[in-house]
């Protein structure tokens, strides 16, 4: 018996270019693109002033903490949820409609970071176009932005404050190191504040403008170049840190500040700020409920194990974390030796850190233009590397909902992306533009990474079901995970996220940069910008139910369910299994098997999309009608 392709299916049934997705050429291009995208910028200047700001040693037991308790689970979840649905952040939610409004948090929140964390590339263009010069200009304060109480650090050979290595007026706090003034006077050429905002700074505009064009020229093409990109951005700056490390350590003073980061001050352990902060950069700085976990997860080929991903990418991220805080804690220590001060009251703002406590150390190097180009290179490649994941979480979110609209577009979608992003950022890169950008990383974050990561416990753990999902991860992986997984997604990790929730709400208090408070409108600003990424979530239930039929009980027990009809679910069957259905039947010689295939199929499509009792009669229906109309002599004998 032969078996030939029907010509009246070709067309019907063919896999169209809206409904293919790129896959990862090689699952190290996965790996490295996850370890690219989780460490970012934040883990050489968030996490090391965080510790800075909560007591130095006492702040890395909340913080390894709560990566056991809550980063593993949610890397778990979120790979296994992206590679099972091959769906982006918004279209994933197929299995929950009414919570959709999920995956327009995780996009909203991640264009908004977009915003500001390419301002802060742009520093860093801007530094490494400085360090291309035989003397560093913040290595000197006789230079015209320079004021009276500019000092120079320099090493000491002594145990004790050196205040012969500081040049200028020293009067105590009034006393600016040539690294701290560059920043101030020269980079930013800061104003009194967020009521006047100045001019726009032409050399930074260019240098945003440049970096979303790389950005650009990186992504369009999509993962297949991305992937394969990442094998140096993702490695090069873990060889500058090692060599950075060896160097800083032997600084005048780096024991100093070593020992401030790892003896625990434990009477902080018991501030639930502490607390509360620790639990917001672990989700901050590992990118969970970003949407870029899912993203990256979602280009897996079906069978790829993310298992040992999701351990190792976290803890990876974390280590790196811990080896940058022996940096900057080395250099701090460095700093108040040379101030004549402690360590804990060494320099007091945020984003500014790695752009005056880094070039402050790099001045003291031998050849110290040669390192400043080899830092502000490493940033670059950093802040590449995040970009990845996080552009393409919006573009992916794009596709997937709109595909006949966007797939065929995405070099256009790609560039009208960057540039809505980058148009936004203009006033980041203006004269107070500083304080807009504190605003904006104060309050970015604040509700809606743990928000949408409490609801995907809760969704996963009780709605769509635990036991259910580890079949799932089962049909990838082959085997089921330990029973501590499930026990996280529904009790644990929810609980924890839930109490540190309301503990930042409690605990938080007013944007600040510097000594520089804030007027009661600009802190207004900033809470709608944290309620813009959160809002999306009530809205879109309210707007799904509204259009649903039935009582309210019946809409919510509809809207929980997915909606999709039956060809619907045996098309993105086809397209998971990685086949198209007018060859993936046919060449099967038996009817038997045909059949096993389709029961196969089947409980996959049970597992994935809640189909019911109900409906799954129809399914089966619609198998059989493919056999048939795909190879109609399939029945003869």
């Amino acid at each position: 018996m032969e078996c030939k392709e029907n010509s009246t299916s070709k067309g019907k049934y063919e896999v169209t270019q809206e409904e293919r997705r790129e896959t990862w050429t090689g699952r190290f291009d996965f790996f490295l693109s996850n370890v690219g995208y989780a460490v970012g910028i934040g883990n050489i200047w968030r996490f090391p002033y965080l510790c800075y700001k909560n007591g130095g040693g006492s702040f890395l037991i909340p913080y390894i903490t709560f990566m056991i308790l809550g980063a593993l689970p949610m890397f778990l979840l979120e790979y296994s949820l992206g590679q099972f649905s091959s769906n982006g952040p918004i279209s994933v939610w197929k299995i929950c409609p009414l919570m959709k409004g999920l995956g327009y948090a995780m996009v909203i929140t991640s264009a908004i970071f977009c915003i500001y964390f390419n301002v802060m590339m742009g520093y860093v263009l801007y530094f490494l176009y400085h360090s291309l010069t035989s003397v560093l200009p913040w290595s000197t304060c006789d230079n015209e932005w320079n004021t009276e109480f500019c000092y120079i650090s320099k090493p000491s050979n002594t145990s004790t404050s050196n205040i012969s290595s500081i040049t200028g007026n020293n009067t105590g706090d009034l006393k600016m190191s040539s690294s701290e003034e560059f920043w101030s006077y020269k980079v930013l050429q800061i104003i009194s504040g967020i009521e006047d905002m100045g001019n726009i700074r032409l050399e930074l505009l260019l240098c945003l403008f440049i970096f979303w064009f790389i950005v650009f020229l990186c992504l369009y093409k999509g993962i297949k170049v991305s992937g394969k990109i990442v094998y140096m951005t993702a490695i090069f700056p873990y060889i500058v840190l090692i060599i950075f490390l060896i160097r800083v350590v032997t600084l005048p003073g780096a024991t100093d500040g070593i020992l401030f980061y790892v003896v625990p001050q434990w009477d902080k352990l018991l501030s639930t700020k502490v607390w509360g902060e620790a639990a917001l950069q672990i989700f901050y700085s590992t990118s969970m409920g970003w949407g870029g976990l899912l993203t990256f997860a979602s280009y897996n080929k079906f069978h790829d194990n993310m298992y040992g991903n999701a351990m190792i990418v976290p803890a990876v991220n974390c280590g790196t974390s811990i080896f940058a805080g022996f940096i900057t804690f080395s250099t701090l220590g460095f700093m108040a030796l040379n101030k004549g001060t402690t360590v804990d009251k060494v320099l007091n703002q945020g984003p500014g850190l790695v752009f005056i406590t880094y070039p402050e150390a790099i001045s003291s190097f031998p050849i110290s233009p040669f390192w400043a180009v080899l830092f502000f290179l490493m940033l670059f490649t950093i802040g590449i590397d995040t970009q990845f994941g996080t552009i393409e979480t919006v573009l992916s979110a794009l596709t997937d909902e709109f595909p006949k609209l966007f797939r065929r577009r995405k070099v256009l979608l790609t560039g009208v992306i960057c540039l809505i992003e980058f148009i936004l950022g203009i006033p980041l890169v203006m004269q107070g533009g500083m304080y807009v950008l504190q605003i904006v990383d104060w309050y970015c974050a604040i509700f809606s990474v743990m928000t949408v990561c409490i609801l995907e416990t809760i969704i996963i753990g009780w709605i769509y079901g635990a036991n259910r999902f580890y079949e799932d991860i089962e049909l990838m992986i082959g085997r089921k995970p330990c029973i501590w997984w499930s026990i996280c997604w529904k009790f644990i990790t929810p609980v924890i996220l839930v109490m540190m929730l309301v503990f930042n709400m409690t605990q938080i208090t007013p944007v600040s940069y510097g000594t520089y408070q804030y007027p009661q409108w600009a802190i207004a600003v900033g809470w709608i910008i944290g309620m813009i990424s959160v809002i999306p979530i009530p809205i879109y239930m309210v707007v799904d139910l509204w259009d649903a039929n039935g009582t309210l009980l019946q809409r919510l027990k509809q809207r929980l369910k997915p909606a999709l009809t039956m060809d619907q679910i045996w098309t993105q069957c086809m397209i998971n299994l990685g086949k198209q259905r007018t060859t993936f039947l046919p060449i099967i010689p038996h009817i038997q098997l045909k059949i096993k295939l389709c029961c196969k199929i089947f409980v996959y499509a049970y597992n994935m999309y809640f189909i019911d009792f109900v409906s799954s009669s129809a399914f089966i229906k619609l198998m059989f009608d493919e056999i048939i109309v795909v190879c109609p002599n399939s029945f003869k004998i």
